[in-house]
């Protein structure tokens, strides 16, 4: 496993952390799950994958939550995580779940068109 990767991996759980007790916004929503992290290799910046349970205007919602509060989070970041350079950090939507869902819900009703 690449140092990035841990890296991203460790980041990943202190933003979820971050996010859950210290972000205190409302237009975040309960159900906001950080699904992945992607960090450059110099460590300078790292992608920040949001899926947001909810309606496209909440999701959009707590993106602009995020980005607002991505001073404050990479601060409390930089302080659990002791790197020579605290990553600069972007929140991305990841619609992935939602994908998966409609994708479980197709092959559902094509198993059983009875039910549909």
């Amino acid at each position: 496993m690449e140092r990035t990767d841990r890296i991203a991996g460790e980041i990943q759980k202190e933003i979820s952390d971050i996010i859950r007790t210290g972000v205190k916004d409302p237009r975040l929503p309960d159900l906001v799950s950080v699904t992945g992290v992607r960090v450059t290799k110099d460590l300078r910046y790292a992608k920040v994958y949001i899926s947001v349970f909810g309606d496209e205007q909440k999701r959009s919602d707590a993106i602009n939550a995020l980005n607002h509060a991505a001073g404050f989070i990479r601060r409390e970041l930089g302080q659990r995580i002791k790197l020579r350079y605290t990553p600069e950090l972007m929140f991305i939507p990841d619609d992935s779940i939602e994908q998966g869902i409609h994708i479980g819900k197709l092959i559902e009703q094509t198993m059983n068109p009875d039910k549909g």
